[in-house]
């Protein structure tokens, strides 16, 4: 039976995302259908390729967790939202899945409740919460809890490169000259806005360069392979491991 493990010094997220977070129950996928979900799982199964344990950081709501859990001896899901673990321990208990277990914590408390290893580290749709720096610390703490032969994914991350064009309409399927201009207009209004109050530019959060990524992933001695997002166009996933 699945449980939630909540850390002795948890005392809450202390970035900007903590409020946006609080009260959500699921995630962010594009489809909340249970025929999409399954389909985005079998895609980041196959990038996750294989392993026994797996440690999914940022897995809100389980929606992806629990179509991980027949891949895996042992699963941990992690989230700073109670709210979201709460869903978790729903959907964990509803599908019957007893190799799930539950931790609350952020990025910065995760690992100090944890005294052993997994083969697959993942966290989906999450790094665009952290800064750079954030990312470096995660990704040096992560690979103390790494098997050998693991890997860590992060998978759906914003493209700073191709997000900018998706927010003004680029991708959309009836490209309208007048309409991506108006869209720039309020994206380039809303930024001056941001600025001006201090406030996030974009609530769901920061773009990420891919070779920004593989930068940090090499300076702690991995490599990265990006693969672009099936399910999403202005993502992609970083896969990152060591030769």
């Amino acid at each position: 039976m699945s449980k939630v493990l909540e850390s002795k010094k948890y005392v809450g997220p202390k970035n900007i995302w903590k409020d946006f977070f609080k009260d959500k129950k699921h995630g962010g996928h594009r489809y909340s259908s249970e025929d999409f979900l399954a389909m985005e799982a079998r895609e980041k199964l196959f990038h996750l390729d294989g392993g026994r344990t797996l440690l999914d950081f940022g897995c809100g709501a389980a929606e992806l967790l629990t179509y991980y859990a027949p891949q895996y001896e042992q699963l941990v899901g992690v989230d700073f939202s109670e709210s979201m673990l709460e869903e978790a321990s729903k959907r964990i208990k509803k599908k019957k899945l007893e190799n799930i277990d539950l931790i609350l914590a952020d990025h910065e408390t995760l690992w100090e409740n944890l005294d052993y290893s997994f083969d697959r580290i993942t966290a989906a749709g999450v790094i665009q919460f952290l800064t750079f720096q954030e990312i470096d610390k995660f990704i040096f703490e992560a690979s103390k809890h790494l098997n050998k032969g693991g890997k860590l994914v992060f998978f759906d991350i914003m493209d700073s490169r191709l997000y900018p064009l998706w927010k003004i309409g680029l991708f959309s399927q009836n490209v309208d000259g007048f309409k991506i201009l108006c869209k720039t207009g309020f994206e380039f209004r809303t930024i001056i806005s941001a600025i001006l109050k201090n406030r996030p530019r974009d609530i769901l959060g920061y773009s990420h360069n891919p070779n920004k990524i593989k930068k940090i992933a090499n300076k702690n001695g991995f490599e990265m392979i990006c693969v672009q997002s099936m399910y999403y166009e202005y993502k992609y996933h970083a896969i990152i491991f060591r030769t």
